[in-house]
């Protein structure tokens, strides 16, 4: 029987691994905690589709998502692949259905759709402000379902390590069982990264800090080339805590909320009067960006929708400032700012969402596929989910090479540097190493960049880079945490490398020295890493075919 081992059991991750245990193929699914606990539960807006029909109903059309997403992302989206994204939506809306998740209906019974920033037209669907949540729940059924087959294997406690690659093939994983603080060999015929962004870089951001960009960097150091780092989105409604900034979803204005600050003891809707009355709707890099020119304290009003219409339709919302700021939203204004939220860059694949090293594949937000420089609120939740079948589809239909690797030298190598490290009694411990490059990348690779900022920020990874090997090994952290700072370092090196070769602005990239979009030279940012060496090139035909 053909086997997988998929990284990551969000819903890329779930969605990838149902679909091959479907098709009879026999999965290892691998995550340190429960998909309860997964980034996709913090989703909140929605997922977009047109339906068969919906032409009928609003003018909307399979064609204008499209043209809307290629658009957000400022052109750099594959062509192929968006519309095989876009065309396949209703279906997935459907699948979703089938399996559990449970979407707000309208007044007809029929499930209902409220309107997202850069969008033509309502086309979001959604599960109140929880949308991730309901999908992961109905995901997990599923995989249970497939666990009682034993054609599921769901292990908990255990991360990516690294890829046991030969001759440009990938033949399986080397996994960290964090209980045994052993290093564990699995061959494989196929290996799927659902890993999620690099959130862990930025320190504080709307998402996870489990999806720290680990496996990437790793996968990077081992051939795998990375493309489009530099485009970082920051989602512009945040509210600040002590542990991260906590997501106000682009919910609330799609509910019709406002943004304004006050000059002269008045409110001034600064997105409506440069904008139009859809400003607040405008994408989330032009939001963050005309909010961080402002140069005031944001609000986000949405009291005049009354108590009972948000308890209706944005109840999470509504308790997340209660409980976080102590607001009453029906009452007070919500202070908001804008934080990193989505990284559009990762691991370069192809239509079938292979890498360029055979049988490694990437799915989900850790793959750079559908949104370009820029992605379109509630594009992530269906990318998620279609990249996810796109790979199984390509795996279950693909033969069986049949070609096994001895992995023994490269799992004594690994488990002998995990041992040194153990042993490593020097004087910089991982915490401040992660709070120091937390500090850089906000600094460095903001809403507004330039090129003095960006080689400071260079200079920093080279400094950084040479302490890692005097990092001291924290016992008060996973050992996880400790094997895996080095690799976040070369990670963030190369998305400030490809941000400080991008010389223009485009999609959630803005540089202050190049403020003009080069509209004649669309190109991806290809990296490579030889070695020590990064590499890059200007991809401006291949893209277009994905």
């Amino acid at each position: 029987m053909k086997s997988a081992v998929v990284i990551g059991a969000g819903i890329s991750g779930m969605s990838c691994a149902i679909d091959l245990a479907r098709a009879g193929v026999r999965v290892m699914l691998i995550s340190p905690f429960s998909s309860e606990r997964s980034q996709s539960v913090m989703a909140a807006g929605g997922i977009n589709a047109v339906l068969p029909g919906a032409e009928n109903e609003n003018g909307d059309s399979v064609a204008s998502h499209m043209e809307d997403t290629i658009k957000g992302g400022s052109y750099l989206g594959g062509k192929k692949a968006v519309k095989g994204l876009c065309e396949n939506a209703g279906e997935i809306i459907r699948y979703l259905e089938g399996i559990g998740t449970v979407f707000s209906l309208d007044g007809e019974g029929k499930p209902d759709k409220r309107a997202f920033g850069g969008q033509s037209y309502k086309r979001t669907f959604y599960c109140g402000a929880s949308t991730g949540k309901q999908i992961v729940t109905a995901m997990i059924m599923e995989v249970r379902r497939y666990e009682a087959t034993g054609l599921i294997d769901h292990r908990l406690w255990m991360y990516f390590h690294s890829a046991l690659i030969e001759d440009s093939v990938c033949h399986g994983v080397l996994l960290f069982n964090e209980i045994t603080g052993k290093l564990e060999a699995v061959l494989s015929d196929a290996v799927v990264m659902a890993t999620g962004g690099q959130n862990r870089l930025f320190g504080k951001t709307t998402g996870s800090t489990q999806c720290d960009g680990y496996a990437v960097s790793k996968l990077f150091t081992q051939g795998a080339e990375l493309k489009n780092l530099e485009f970082i989105q920051y989602h512009p409604t945040s509210i600040e805590t002590t542990q991260k900034k906590m997501l106000i979803s682009e919910a609330v204005r799609g509910e019709g909320g406002r943004l304004f600050y006050e000059e002269n003891g008045k409110r001034v809707y600064f997105m409506e009067d440069k904008y139009g009355p859809r400003g607040n709707l405008m994408t989330r890099d032009v939001v963050s960006r005309e909010m961080d020119a402002a140069k005031r304290d944001i609000f986000l009003d949405i009291s005049f929708l009354g108590k009972e219409e948000i308890e209706r339709r944005i109840p999470e919302v509504r308790d997340l400032c209660l409980k976080y700021r102590g607001l009453d939203i029906s009452r007070e204004s919500i202070p908001v700012s804008p934080a990193v939220h989505f990284f559009m860059g990762g691991l370069a694949v192809h239509l079938n969402h292979e890498t360029c090293i055979r049988n490694l594949f990437a799915v989900g937000e850790c793959a750079s596929m559908y949104h370009g420089a820029n992605r379109l609120g509630g594009n992530s939740l269906l990318a998620a989910v279609y990249s996810g079948k796109v790979a199984a589809k390509e795996i279950a239909e693909r033969k069986s090479e049949n070609k096994t690797m001895d992995y023994s030298t490269v799992l004594e190598r690994e488990s002998r540097k995990l041992d040194e490290l153990r042993n490593n009694k020097s004087s910089f411990p991982v915490a401040y190493m992660r709070d120091m490059i937390a500090n850089t990348m906000n600094e460095k690779l903001g809403i507004v960049r330039n090129k003095e900022s960006l080689e400071k920020g260079i200079e920093d990874m080279d400094y950084y880079l040479s302490a890692a090997e005097k990092i001291s090994y924290d016992k008060s952290v996973l050992m996880y945490e400790n094997y895996s700072i080095t690799g976040l370092i070369i990670l963030a090196k190369a998305i400030i490398i490809s941000a400080n070769e991008r010389k223009e602005s485009r999609g959630s990239h803005f540089r202050s020295d190049y403020p003009e979009t080069d509209e004649n030279s669309a190109y991806a940012t290809i990296i490579s890493y030889d070695e020590g060496r990064y590499k890059l090139r200007q991809d401006r035909e291949h893209f277009y075919e994905d």
